[in-house]
Parts: C-alpha cells; sequence; structure tokens
C-alpha cells in the first residue's frame, strides 16, 4: 500500500441545490489482496479490497456491511447512478439531501433476499 498525501488539496463543489465543499486529501495505491478501512464515528468501518480483477467496493452487502450502514443504489436528476452507504443513525440526513438534491433511491440493496 502507497499512501500519497497531497500537499495541495484539490478542492471542489458538489451539489445541485445545496452546494458543498469538498477536499481531495490524498491517494491510497493498493497492491492486490490489500485492504484498507475507512473509519467514522462509533468505530463503523467501510472496507475496501484490491483484487487482480478490480475492487470489492464493500463488504457484504447483506452481512457484515448492514450493522452499520443501509446500501443503495441511487440516481440523480442528471441521470446518473451512484452506490451509497448510509450510517442508519443519518437516514434523516440522507432523505433530506436527496429531496434538496433530486435524487432517488432505485434500489435498497441491503434488502435483498438471496436465494439458496
Amino acid at each position: 500500500m502507497k499512501f500519497n498525501k497531497l500537499i495541495n488539496p484539490r478542492k471542489f463543489q458538489t451539489g445541485l441545490k445545496k452546494k458543498q465543499n469538498i477536499k481531495e486529501i490524498g491517494s491510497i495505491k493498493l497492491k492486490n489482496n490489500e485492504m484498507i478501512s475507512l473509519i467514522v464515528e462509533g468505530n463503523k468501518r467501510h472496507e475496501v479490497t484490491r483484487k487482480v480483477w478490480g475492487f470489492y467496493a464493500t463488504q457484504s452487502i447483506n452481512d457484515r456491511l448492514k450493522k452499520n450502514f443501509k446500501t443503495a443504489i441511487v440516481k440523480n436528476s442528471m441521470n446518473k447512478v451512484f452506490i451509497m452507504m448510509v450510517e442508519r443513525s443519518k437516514m434523516t440526513k440522507f432523505r433530506e439531501y436527496c429531496r434538496i438534491e433530486k435524487q432517488r433511491v432505485i434500489k435498497w440493496l441491503d434488502r435483498e433476499k438471496l436465494k439458496k
């Protein structure tokens, strides 16, 4: 793993209705079979794993991830589609964000029942 901290972080704005500032602070280059954990308040973790064929973008959506996050496919007003992981304790803020930014949940992925 190689971490590159940006000395002059790239700054830009997102949001259609309510502008929000984003700051890119660095990049991480992973080798095959390396994993990083992103940690937020309450020690909630999101993991990304590099594989020879690409990435596991999340841990299992219908098991480990759903303990702290809900996972959704979301479409914005420009027809762009995103996978979003929402902290369970912040669903009200997420709904408000989607309302303001004119985004809608296409499907909650953590609700999926898998066939055996």
